[in-house]
């Protein structure tokens, strides 16, 4: 495993990489170490129950979850870890990722696993981000204040949106609101 990595990004099958690299590279925006590899809840179950155990003493604070159709592993992993776990379905050829979507959001009392859109491994670092910044630590205080930079990123892109907006319409009659 990476050395000083903070969140695991694990997935059932290196065909999810695609879709969970963008977790990785959210992550990589906020400098946060991460570590990812291939732990498959159906193919590896003794591999992915260490994982999920051995997660917090390695010093990990999250793990990021990804799986496609029948989708156990973030279930699975948050029922042997105390870490929060964060479930990225991934969209497969057939049902376009809801299989995987039901799969993780609908878990049993007490196995908590913050579920994230279809294919959304970007808002799943993006998560990670938060809650690493939730601590009170010099590492959380900084994650705090890159976060709030970046939302700030966020809300002058949509002014920005706004504007461009407002000027295109102001050329023409308004349909539907107003300019």
């Amino acid at each position: 495993m990476t050395a000083g990595a903070r969140v695991g990004i694990v997935m059932g099958s290196d065909s999810d990489w695609p879709v969970m690299r963008a977790a990785a590279e959210a992550l990589a925006e906020f400098d946060v170490p991460v570590e990812v590899d291939v732990v498959s809840a159906h193919r590896q179950p003794d591999k992915m129950v260490a994982y999920g155990r051995e997660a917090a003493a390695r010093g990990l604070r999250v793990i990021v979850a990804g799986a496609g159709g029948a989708a156990h592993l973030p279930g699975m992993l948050a029922a042997v870890t105390t870490l929060p776990v964060v479930g990225v379905p991934v969209p497969l050829r057939h049902l376009d990722g809801l299989d995987s979507l039901l799969s993780i959001v609908q878990m049993p009392a007490g196995v908590p696993v913050a579920t994230v859109s279809v294919g959304g491994a970007r808002n799943a670092g993006l998560l990670a981000v938060r809650i690493l910044a939730s601590g009170t630590d010099d590492e959380a205080a900084r994650l705090a204040a890159a976060m709030a930079t970046f939302q700030d990123g966020l809300r002058e892109q949509a002014d920005a949106k706004g504007e461009r907006l407002r000027a295109q319409a102001a050329g023409r009659p308004a349909t539907g609101f107003t300019a």
